[in-house]
């Protein structure tokens, strides 16, 4: 049960509301459409439904406000424009990661890719999708988590009638399960044929709710239908008589619409009328009967049940059957559902990082980009190892003289960029193309993940170097410095770019500012931290690498202390400084942000 009560949207530069104290509701078991032409206030009420728009009422979803609904993808499924999915991601890639964030198993996602008719296209990118397929894939991404609720935002725009057939289809099985469905739509015809339930709009407020039967014989326009194998003669003898006497006329201006073949529309008269003319010019009629907007899809090859070229379970209709019968049956008949869903806990604290893990992995650009780290920290190792002995940190991971930051936390803090970037440019946790909220569990998971991906991003590098120090010179390479220092140097150098590029994208929702962050830390901050400690405010600071390094002589397990010492000459370096400094104001940065906008 959907209850819409008095939605109103905010008003902008004193105009009217998009949408002005719109009351309604959509019962389980039918199909609601919300009716009306562009412009008439349908999105915006959907919008405001979902708390994506600010304004006045309220929406409710079984008695609950959407605030208060615990899990929303598993009780109301959304679809609202385009698939907001990134478009080198594919399609099984695109719901699994969907899955993984709705806390549902992720074969559900092979589950409504076969009942839209996509599954085999699963691994297809969705940048090679057609308007049909984004639709098809829309519709599986709503079905997902099994909701008792579908919201919709014009899913037939654009389709092919054989699509429209197979979506409409599709609507009904689900109404016919005890699902709501509410739909928008701007064609009064189709909304006649296969809603329960109609919701007219204009300029944003109600003019009927009706049900279908009494939307029919209320709203759209009745005519006579005419079949003869003389169509022609028998549209121009009905235009002739029309023009000369207007009393043949049904109180309104007739009109003569020549359809395919031998079928005839006539608006604005009646059958007796229509009979009579026809048997004075003596032209033989097959068919005259009254009726109310269109006869329906006359297609004999049905609704498009697949979408990937594989063979659908869908019987020719049988002989004798008429097409608008047809059209009807395949409507009303209730199509193939994804099995329903068992009660599942609700998604535990894993669930961002099981997100965040498809999100991350589903992209070719972090395995492009991890592998030219490597190659390029490789390329940059050998030649430092040909020269005279460096240091360590340089030497293993290849941070040649030139560049500001060793290659693998280049990359890290690129990756880390992308992480946030990507996720308000392709936002697929929102139903619509809105910015993704700034939720603390999303950031816990994205902090995990991208340490992670640095870390085993500085071992393999340090692991590839070293071993090919071996295979190409034949012996050990001399380096000041130990290893354990040029390892954890590196790595803590890495996770801090990852992170910084994470948090200032997810600021200023925007992939270059992220990347600019990490760019400021050695070309900007540490410059000025060095100057600052050259000058008379740091000679406060004077022995504190000796004191740091103090601390590792105390007793420690074995190992133990090598670590410690490593720690403590980063944290003596001006560049370990400058990190920690743009972190924290970062950090605070994002939460500040966060609780502005309202953290979820």
């Amino acid at each position: 049960m959907i209850q819409a009560i008095g939605l109103t949207s905010a008003s902008r530069h004193g105009r009217p509301p998009a949408v002005d104290d719109l009351t309604f509701e959509a019962r389980p078991g039918g199909v609601t459409a919300l009716l009306g032409p562009s412009g008439a206030g349908k999105s915006t009420a959907l919008r405001l439904m979902l708390q994506l728009l600010p304004g006045r009422g309220v929406a409710l979803f079984r008695g609950r406000p959407l605030s208060r609904v615990p899990h929303p993808a598993r009780e109301i499924g959304v679809l609202l424009g385009d698939v907001p999915g990134h478009p080198a991601r594919t399609a099984i890639g695109h719901l699994r990661m969907l899955a993984a964030a709705a806390g549902v198993p992720a074969s559900r996602a092979d589950d409504v890719l076969d009942v839209v008719g996509l599954s085999g296209l699963a691994d297809r990118r969705l940048r090679h999708f057609s308007r049909g397929m984004d639709r098809r894939l829309g519709l599986a991404g709503a079905l997902l988590g099994d909701p008792h609720t579908l919201v919709l935002d014009e899913p037939a725009d654009g389709l092919a009638p054989r699509e429209t057939a197979w979506l409409y289809g599709l609507l009904r099985g689900y109404a016919e399960q005890g699902g709501a469905v509410l739909v928008t739509t701007q064609d009064a015809e189709e909304t006649a044929r296969f809603a329960d339930r109609v919701v007219s709009l204009d300029a944003g407020r109600l003019v009927a709710d009706q049900t279908a039967a009494d939307f029919r014989r209320a709203r759209l326009r009745p005519r006579v239908a005419v079949r003869t194998p003389h169509a022609e003669r028998l549209a121009v003898v009905l235009a002739r008589e029309f023009r000369t006497d207007p009393d043949a006329a049904a109180g309104e201006p007739a009109e003569v619409v020549r359809e395919s073949g031998s079928r005839l529309s006539v608006f604005g008269s009646t059958c007796a009328t229509v009979g009579e003319i026809a048997y004075r010019h003596r032209i033989v009629v097959h068919q005259l009967a009254d009726e109310v907007g269109d006869a329906g899809d006359r297609s004999p090859t049905g609704p498009l049940h697949r979408a990937d070229g594989r063979t659908a379970p869908d019987a020719a209709p049988e002989a004798g059957v008429t097409a608008a019968a047809e059209a009807a049956t395949h409507y009303r008949a209730g199509a193939a559902l994804p099995p329903r869903l068992p009660a599942l806990p609700p998604p535990g604290p894993s669930w961002p990082i099981r997100y965040e893990l498809r999100r991350w992995a589903g992209l070719r650009t972090a395995w492009w980009l991890m592998s030219a780290a490597l190659l390029a920290g490789l390329v940059a190792a050998l030649a430092l190892a040909s020269e005279v002995p460096g240091p360590a940190e340089r030497v293993l991971t290849g941070w040649a003289e030139p560049l500001p930051l060793p290659p693998v936390a280049i990359v890290s803090g690129v990756l880390g960029a992308l992480a946030f970037g990507q996720e308000f440019r392709f936002p697929a946790l929102t139903p619509a193309h809105v910015a993704v909220p700034r939720r603390l569990s999303l950031l816990t998971g994205k902090l995990f993940v991208s340490a992670v991906a640095a870390l085993l991003l500085c071992c393999a590098a340090l692991t590839v170097n070293s071993t090919s120090f071996t295979l190409v010179f034949g012996h050990d390479i001399p380096f000041d410095g130990s290893w354990q220092v040029a390892l954890l140097g590196t790595a803590a150098l890495s996770v801090g770019c990852a992170w910084a590029g994470l948090l200032a994208a997810g600021i200023f929702r925007s992939t270059l500012v992220g990347l600019a962050a990490v760019a400021a830390v050695p070309l900007a901050l540490t410059p000025a931290l060095r100057a600052l400690l050259d000058g008379p405010a740091g000679q406060s600071l004077d022995g504190l690498p000796g004191r740091l390094h103090a601390l590792t002589t105390l007793p420690f397990p074995s190992g133990v202390d090598r670590w410690l010492s490593a720690s403590a000459h980063l944290a003596s370096q001006p560049i370990g400084w400058a990190l920690a400094l743009s972190l924290t104001v970062l950090l605070c940065g994002y939460a500040l942000v966060s609780l502005r906008n309202g953290v979820r």
